[in-house]
């Protein structure tokens, strides 16, 4: 399966200066819950952004430069081609979960062939947010709100949106 996953503000804000914009621990434990043991996607630039390789997890790195700032190990796989990478991930979603974590233009993408997004949506705005999340075409995907939470003040949800099928 192909499943999208990303913390979104109300006008779809995803990160800014390469960062997430809101840090919310629970939402933090959802991804990893989501994720352990799973296949996760990424550009370089949201590579380079995590702390360090993610345990329990085979990361797939899209990125035509050498231009890392950790370790490259067993665990992560660098492909250079979109077009490859696209292929490779739609062949890898048939026997195992395969999650996209971002960057924006890996969103995009990707949407076309998700099966299955978990956005949190956050109650909030940032206004210098420089990426964002492509728009959802509603018509095309089955909402569940999984739980409503609040954290530091900011309420947020969790929701899965599952791709209707023709």
């Amino acid at each position: 399966m192909l499943i999208m996953i990303a913390a979104v503000g109300k006008k779809n804000e995803l990160g800014k200066d390469n960062q997430l914009i809101w840090r919310l621990s629970k939402d933090m434990k959802f991804f990893r819950e989501r994720t352990k043991n799973a296949v996760i996607v990424m550009g370089r630039k949201t590579f380079n952004s995590l702390p360090k390789i993610l345990p329990n997890r085979r990361h797939i790195v899209l990125s035509k430069g050498k231009d890392f700032n950790k370790e490259l190990d067993e665990n992560v796989t660098v492909i250079e081609d979109k077009n490859q990478l696209i292929s490779y991930c739609k062949e890898l979603s048939k026997k195992e979960e395969v999650f996209i974590i971002g960057g924006a233009s890996l969103y995009g993408m990707f949407m076309e062939f998700a099966d299955r997004m978990y956005l949190t949506r956050i109650e909030a705005e940032d206004c210098a947010a420089d990426v964002y999340f492509p728009e959802i075409e509603e018509n095309k995907w089955e909402k569940t709100v999984l739980s409503e939470e609040e954290e530091n003040e900011i309420r947020f949800c969790f929701v899965e949106y599952s791709r209707k099928r023709a």
